[in-house]
């Protein structure tokens, strides 16, 4: 895992830790609480999948550069 991905996935962790505790700690009914929490959760699945996407381009992008070196090296 490079260091740019361990930074976005600390910011992400920071951020939904964050945003968990101002929801907790704010005076409301418990059904806008609940609708609150779930538009929370939704948005940082939305942030992982985007990052596991990232992840999966970069990881094909190794495996090709890795792949092209084997041949170089075949040669």
């Amino acid at each position: 895992m490079t260091s740019n991905t361990k930074i976005i996935l600390g910011m992400l962790a920071a951020a939904a830790a964050g945003a968990a505790i101002g929801v907790l700690l704010a005076p409301e009914k418990g059904s806008d609480l609940r609708r609150k929490i779930k538009d929370g959760i939704d948005e940082v699945m939305e942030d992982v999948s985007e990052l596991l996407a990232l992840g999966r381009d970069e990881m094909r992008n190794m495996v090709k550069t890795a792949t092209e070196v084997a041949h170089e090296v075949e040669s």
